[in-house]
C-alpha cells in the first residue's frame, strides 16, 4: 500500500486531539459538496431551459431552412435550388415569402409578419389541428383567404367568416413617395379570413398571417423570388448531416438552418447565462476550497509529533509533504462525491415530483416547475473542475 495515502486516509477518518480541527474539515467537505452541489442543480436547470427551448419549436419551423446569405430573397429556378429539392432523404419543401405589412381590419390596424406559402406547406405540417376557428384554406378559384394568429385576430378583432374582407397594405418598391398622393405608394390587396390559428408562441400568434404565394407575389411585388426554402426531411434526426451536404451543393451564396440555428438568440442567451452562472460558481468553489489550506494548515500543527517520529524513521520532506497534499486532495474529492451524488439526488427529484416551482399560481407559466436535464457529460466537467481546483489550491 501507498505509505503517504495509508497516512493520509487515517488522518481523514481519524479524531483529532483538538475538536476545532475536525470541525474545519467538515466544513471545508460542506463548503465543496455544497458548492459541487449548486454546479450540478444549475447546469441542470439551464439544460432542463434548453431542452424546453428545442420542445418548444413550432411545427411551422422546417426541418432545415434555406436562406440567402446577401440579399432579401432568391429565385427558386435556381439549378442548385432544384438540385437539393431531388434529393432522396427531403420528404417535402415548401416556398415562402416572408416580409412585413400593415393590416386592416374594419377600424382596425396593426403591423404583422405576412408568410406566403406554397400549396406544398400543408405537407409540411399537419396544420389543421392548430386552427381553433375556421378552416386552413388560402386560396379556392379566384378568392384569397388568410389565416391569422389568435393574437392578430384578437387585436383587430377578426373573425373568419368569410365576409369582411383583411386589407394588406405593403409599401412599393423601388418608388419615391409623392407627397401629393402617399396612397400611391403603397400596394393594396384584400383578402378574407378562413381560418385562426394558435401555436401559443407570442411571435407567432401576435404577428403572423398566413397567405398564399402567389398573393404575398403581389403583395410585395415579386414575380419569381421567394425569401425562404423550407425543408422536411424523411428522417430529422439526420439534419446535421443533410444540412452540411445541402451546405455544399448551394455553396457560399446560401445559408442552411436547422431548427437550433432558427432559434439561434434563444439558445444563445440560455448557453451564455449557464457559463457565466458556472464561472461565478466556480469562484465560490474556489472560495471553499481555501478551507482546506486551514484545515491542512491546523492538522500538520496537530500532528507535529508524528511528523517528528516520521522524521526520525527517516522519512524526508517530500514524503511528509506529500502526505498532506493527498489529505487535501481527499478533502476536495470527498466534497466532489458527495456534492455530485446530492446534486443528481435533487436534480432527479425536481425532474419527477417538480418540488420547486415557477410561480405560485398555476397556469402562470407554460411549464409549472423549474425544468430540470441532467447531462452525465455536465457531471464528469463539474467533477474534473472541481478536482481540478482542489488539486492546484492544495498544491
Amino acid at each position: 500500500m501507498n505509505l503517504p495515502f495509508y497516512i493520509a486516509r487515517r488522518y481523514l477518518f481519524s479524531k483529532k486531539s483538538h475538536n476545532a480541527i475536525n470541525v474545519i474539515s467538515i466544513i471545508s467537505v460542506c463548503g465543496i459538496a455544497i458548492a459541487t452541489l449548486a454546479m450540478v442543480c444549475t447546469l441542470s436547470i439551464f439544460n432542463g431551459f434548453t431542452k424546453l427551448v428545442s420542445d418548444s419549436f413550432s411545427i411551422i419551423d422546417p426541418d432545415l431552412l434555406v436562406i440567402p446569405s446577401k440579399g432579401k430573397v432568391f429565385d427558386p429556378n435556381d439549378p442548385k435550388i432544384i438540385q437539393i429539392k431531388a434529393l432522396p432523404d427531403i420528404e417535402a419543401t415548401s416556398e415562402v415569402i416572408e416580409e412585413n405589412a400593415l393590416a386592416k381590419y374594419g377600424e382596425k390596424q396593426q403591423p404583422v409578419l405576412i408568410k406566403g406559402v406554397s400549396d406544398s406547406f400543408r405537407n409540411m405540417a399537419d396544420l389543421d389541428h392548430l386552427l381553433i376557428d375556421g378552416s386552413f384554406s388560402l386560396r379556392e378559384g379566384d378568392v384569397d383567404f388568410c389565416v391569422a394568429g389568435v393574437g392578430v385576430a384578437v387585436n383587430l378583432q377578426l373573425r373568419a367568416d368569410n365576409i369582411t374582407p383583411l386589407e394588406l397594405f405593403s409599401p412599393k418598391r423601388d418608388v419615391k413617395v409623392n407627397l401629393a398622393n402617399p396612397s400611391n405608394a403603397f400596394t393594396h390587396i384584400y383578402t378574407y379570413p378562413a381560418g385562426i390559428f394558435s401555436l401559443r408562441q407570442a411571435k407567432y400568434d401576435e404577428n403572423m398571417i398566413l397567405i398564399s404565394l402567389p398573393l404575398a407575389r403581389e403583395l410585395f411585388r415579386y414575380e419569381n423570388e421567394i425569401s425562404s426554402l423550407n425543408i422536411k426531411l424523411k428522417k430529422a434526426e439526420n439534419s446535421n448531416h443533410i444540412k452540411n451536404q445541402i451546405q455544399n451543393i448551394l455553396g457560399d451564396n446560401y445559408i442552411v438552418q436547422n431548427r437550433f440555428e432558427q432559434q439561434a438568440d434563444s439558445c444563445r442567451m440560455v448557453n451564455i447565462e449557464k457559463w457565466v452562472t458556472f464561472l461565478i460558481l466556480a469562484f465560490i468553489l474556489i472560495i471553499a476550497v481555501f478551507n482546506v489550506v486551514g484545515s491542512l494548515s491546523m492538522l500538520i500543527i496537530d500532528k507535529s509529533k508524528d511528523i517528528q517520529i516520521l522524521r526520525n524513521m527517516g522519512a524526508n520532506n517530500k514524503l511528509i509533504t506529500r502526505i498532506f497534499m493527498i489529505e487535501g486532495w481527499l478533502i476536495s474529492l470527498t466534497g466532489a462525491i458527495i456534492g455530485l451524488i446530492g446534486g443528481v439526488i435533487l436534480c432527479l427529484l425536481q425532474e419527477h415530483f417538480g418540488l420547486l416551482k415557477l410561480g405560485q399560481s398555476p397556469g402562470t407559466f407554460i411549464i409549472e416547475a423549474y425544468p430540470v436535464t441532467v447531462l452525465w457529460s455536465d457531471i464528469l466537467f463539474i467533477f474534473l473542475t472541481v478536482c481540478t481546483i482542489g488539486f492546484l489550491i492544495v498544491l
